[in-house]
C-alpha cells in the first residue's frame, strides 16, 4: 500500500507555516509570528520524532517496520537534508524579507553582530544593568560538560598569555528577554541579548583576547520514560521525568555556520555527541522567541475579530433552560467562548446540580474552568475530575491543578496506564421535583479559554438523554478501568469511543458510502483532521475511493495518504489549510443517499488516538446545526486563499484562478449570520 512517511508530511507542514511567513499578504507582524511558529514546531519534531528516527536508522532493513520507514533507507537522513533546506529558507526569509520591510518602516533589527555605536553606550549599560547577575562563564577543559536542554550557549575562544582556552557563556534568554529595544533620534533598534553579550564579553577578559565566538544549543529528547507496571504513585513518576526530562538524549546540536570544523569536533567529544546530531543553523538560534518580538503595532497585525457573543434564543436567561430547549454547537474562536464558561459557572451555582464530571487534558494556567468547579465544590456538589498526567509538556501544569482540586475537595482521577484519555468532555447531572436529567459539553478541542481565541474548534452542548446516558457510561468506565486490558464493556449506539466501537463504526461509515456508489447512487465523505496516519483507516479510504467514492480530506497536519494516483485514489483529494487560526477541529460527514450523517470529536485517524487513548466522536443530530457544520465545511473546501490542494508526490498544486476565498473570513461572517439572522 502507497503511503508518504509521517515526519517527512509533518516537515512539509512545517514548511508550510514558514511559507506563510513570506507572505507579503499577511500583516508584518503576523509573518513574524509564523517564523516563530516553524522554530518552536522543529523544536519539538526534535524532542519527540528525531530520537524515533535516529533509532530507526540503526535497524537492519529486514527488521522495519513499514509504518515507519515503507521502501526508505534513511528517512533520517532524509528529514535532516529537508530541515537544512527549511532552515536555509527561514533564514531567507527573515534576513530578505523580514528584516528589510522592517527597516522600511524605521524599525532596524541588529543582525550581523555589530551594533551600531549610536547606541553602544546604552547597550553597554544594559549589559551591566539588566543582563550580567544572569551569566555563567565557564572555561571548558578536557572533562565533558552537560549544556542544558534548549538553552542557549555562545562557545568562545580566548588568548591569555599565549596560551589559548575554550569558554562557554549562556544567553540568559529564559530569564529576561531575548530583545532590547532602543531608541535613537528617529530611529527604533530591535538588538539580540546575544549580541550585547558578544559586545562585552571581552570587557569579561580584559588582559586577553577573544578570538572566535559562536552560537550553539543541544536539543534532548522530550518523552517521559516511565515502566509499564507503573507501580507507585503515577504522579510521582512523572513529576520525577518532568526533572529529568531536560537531561535526555542529545537529538541535535545547532550550531553557527562558521563554526570551525576543528572546534566542532573537540564541542562534541566534550558534549558527548555524535557528529550525526550537528545541523548548520544560523547565527541566533531559539527564534520562537520571536513569539516576544518588542513591537506592537494594530495596522501590523491581522484585523480584529471580535468573539461574536451568543444570543439567547428564549427569553429563560438560564443556559441550561436554553439548551434543554435546543442544543447549541460554538464555533471557536469565531463564537465566544464565554457561553462555555457559563456553562459550568452555572453548573457551580445551580441549587438543581448535584455532579459534575470533566476530563482534563490541556487547560489554562489560571482556568476559570476548574476555578467554577473549586466553586462548585464549595457549594456542596459532587465533583470528579479525570486528570491526563501523560499530556505532553502540560503535564507540570495538570499536576499543579490535580494537586489544587484534590485539596478542595474534588475526587481527581488520574492517567489510565498505556492508555491516554484525550477526550474533551463534560456531564452535569441536575435533579429537580425529584426527577433526574443530564446536561453535557463534548468537543473537539480542549476546554480552554485561552486556546479557545486561536483554535478552531466546535463544542456541543446537549441535553439529549440519550448521549448523555452514554456520555455517563464513558465516565463511569474512567473510574473503573485502571488498565488497557481491562474487560469493561459497554455498547454504544450513538457516541464512537475509542477502545470500544470508533474504528469499526467509521468503517460501518466508509462502507456504507461504498455501497452506494457501487448501487450506481451519489456517494461522498468529507473528512477534516489534524493528522490522518492509520494504515488500515486508509486502506479503506483507498478502497472507498477505487469503487467511486467521492472522497474530500482536510488534514492539516501528517498526511500519509497519497491523493490523486490513478488506480489508488483519483477519487480522494487532500487539502492543508493554513492561516491566522490553527485549524483543530475534527469533523466527519457520510452522505449517506442524501441524509447526510455528521460526526464530531477529539480523535484524528492516528494509531495512538485510534488504539492507544480513549477518544469520543459524537453525532450531530439537530438539523440546523449539522447545516452550520456543512457550511463552513464547504466553505473551507472553496478556500483558494489560505488553503492548497496537495498532489502524489506531497507537493502544492496551484490554484488555475484565485477569487480571494478565504475560508476562515467568510466563517466568521457566517458565524454572524448564525447569531444575528437579519443583518
Amino acid at each position: 500500500m502507497r503511503l508518504f512517511n509521517r515526519d517527512l508530511s509533518w516537515l512539509s507542514f512545517n514548511e508550510r507555516i514558514l511559507k506563510e511567513a513570506g507572505n507579503k499578504q499577511v500583516p508584518l507582524l503576523e509573518r513574524i509570528n509564523f517564523l516563530a511558529i516553524f522554530s518552536s514546531n522543529l523544536d519539538e519534531f526534535y524532542r519527540v520524532r528525531m530520537p524515533v528516527l535516529s533509532a530507526l536508522k540503526k535497524i537492519k532493513n529486514e527488521e522495519r517496520h513499514d509504518d515507519y520507514v515503507p521502501n526508505e533507507t534513511n528517512i533520517y537522513k532524509k528529514a535532516k537534508l529537508q530541515i537544512e533546506k527549511q532552515l536555509a529558507l527561514f533564514g531567507n526569509t527573515l534576513v530578505a524579507d523580514i528584516i528589510p520591510d522592517l527597516k522600511d518602516e524605521g524599525i532596524f533589527v541588529v543582525y550581523d553582530g555589530i551594533i551600531p555605536e549610536t547606541i553602544a553606550s546604552q547597550t553597554r549599560d544594559y549589559f551591566y544593568e539588566s543582563i550580567a547577575s544572569f551569566l555563567e562563564i565557564r572555561i571548558l577543559d578536557d572533562e565533558p560538560f552537560f549544556p542544558e536542554n534548549n538553552q542557549l550557549y555562545l562557545i568562545f575562544t580566548v588568548e591569555e598569555q599565549g596560551t589559548e582556552k575554550l569558554g562557554l557563556i549562556n544567553i540568559p534568554s529564559d530569564r529576561i528577554a531575548r530583545f532590547y529595544k532602543v531608541s535613537d533620534e528617529d530611529k527604533t533598534y530591535i538588538v539580540f541579548i546575544d549580541d550585547i553579550i558578544r559586545q562585552n564579553l571581552k570587557l569579561v577578559f580584559p588582559e586577553g583576547s577573544i578570538t572566535g565566538i559562536y552560537a550553539l544549543k543541544v536539543t534532548r529528547t522530550a518523552d517521559l520514560e516511565l515502566d509499564n507496571e507503573f507501580e507507585g504513585s503515577l504522579l510521582e513518576k512523572i513529576e520525577k521525568q518532568i526533572k529529568k526530562r531536560d537531561f535526555g538524549i542529545a537529538t541535535r546540536l545547532l550550531y553557527q555556520p562558521d563554526l570551525p570544523d576543528e572546534l566542532l569536533q573537540k564541542i562534541n567529544k566534550l558534549f558527548n555527541l555524535r557528529r550525526s546530531n550537528g545541523i548548520k543553523g544560523g547565527n541566533y538560534h531559539n527564534l520562537s522567541d520571536l513569539f516576544s518580538f518588542p513591537i506592537d503595532k494594530k495596522d501590523w497585525k491581522y484585523r480584529t475579530q471580535a468573539p461574536i457573543p451568543y444570543s439567547f434564543k428564549t427569553r429563560s436567561f438560564s443556559l441550561f433552560a436554553e439548551i434543554e430547549t435546543e442544543d447549541i454547537l460554538i464555533h471557536t474562536p469565531y463564537q465566544s467562548y464565554q457561553v462555555i464558561l457559563r456553562f459550568f459557572n452555572e453548573a457551580a451555582l445551580s441549587r438543581d446540580v448535584e455532579e459534575i464530571y470533566i476530563s482534563m487534558y490541556r487547560v489554562a494556567s489560571d482556568s476559570k474552568i476548574l476555578n467554577a468547579l473549586l466553586s462548585a465544590v464549595r457549594n456542596g456538589k459532587k465533583v470528579i475530575v479525570f486528570v491526563e498526567l501523560k499530556a505532553r509538556f502540560d503535564e507540570e501544569n495538570n499536576i499543579y491543578w490535580a494537586k489544587k482540586l484534590k485539596d478542595a475537595g474534588v475526587k481527581v482521577l488520574y492517567s489510565i496506564p498505556n492508555l491516554k484519555v484525550h477526550a474533551k468532555i463534560a456531564l452535569v447531572k441536575t435533579r429537580k421535583d425529584g426527577q433526574e436529567k443530564f446536561f453535557g459539553l463534548l468537543s473537539t478541542g480542549n476546554l480552554n479559554e485561552k486556546t479557545a481565541f486561536v483554535y478552531a474548534d466546535h463544542i456541543l452542548l446537549t441535553a439529549n438523554q440519550e448521549i448523555l446516558y452514554e456520555l455517563k457510561e464513558v465516565f463511569n468506565m474512567l473510574t473503573e478501568i485502571r488498565d488497557k486490558e481491562s474487560t469493561y464493556t459497554i455498547r454504544f449506539n450513538h457516541l464512537l469511543v475509542a477502545q470500544f466501537n470508533l474504528s469499526e463504526r467509521f468503517i460501518k461509515l466508509i462502507d456504507q458510502e461504498i455501497a452506494h456508489a457501487k448501487n450506481g447512487l451519489p456517494a461522498s465523505i468529507i473528512i477534516k483532521v489534524n493528522n490522518l496516519e492509520e494504515k488500515g483507516m486508509i486502506q479503506k479510504l483507498y478502497e472507498a475511493g477505487r469503487a467511486g467514492v467521492k472522497i474530500q480530506l482536510i488534514v492539516r497536519s501528517i498526511c500519509r495518504l497519497v491523493p490523486a494516483v490513478a488506480g489508488l485514489s483519483e477519487n480522494i483529494s487532500v487539502r492543508r489549510i493554513v492561516d491566522r487560526y490553527l485549524e483543530h477541529s475534527r469533523v466527519f460527514i457520510f452522505y449517506n443517499n442524501g441524509d447526510e450523517q455528521v460526526y464530531l470529536g477529539s480523535a484524528d485517524w492516528m494509531t495512538r488516538n485510534i488504539f492507544n487513548r480513549i477518544e469520543v466522536c459524537f453525532p450531530i443530530i439537530n438539523e440546523r446545526l449539522k447545516k452550520e457544520i456543512q457550511t463552513i465545511i464547504a466553505l473551507q473546501l472553496e478556500d483558494d486563499t489560505s488553503a492548497e490542494l496537495l498532489d502524489g508526490n506531497m507537493e502544492p498544486i496551484k490554484f488555475l484562478s484565485s477569487k480571494g476565498l478565504r475560508a476562515q473570513d467568510r466563517i466568521y461572517n457566517y458565524c454572524k449570520q448564525i447569531e444575528n439572522p437579519l443583518n
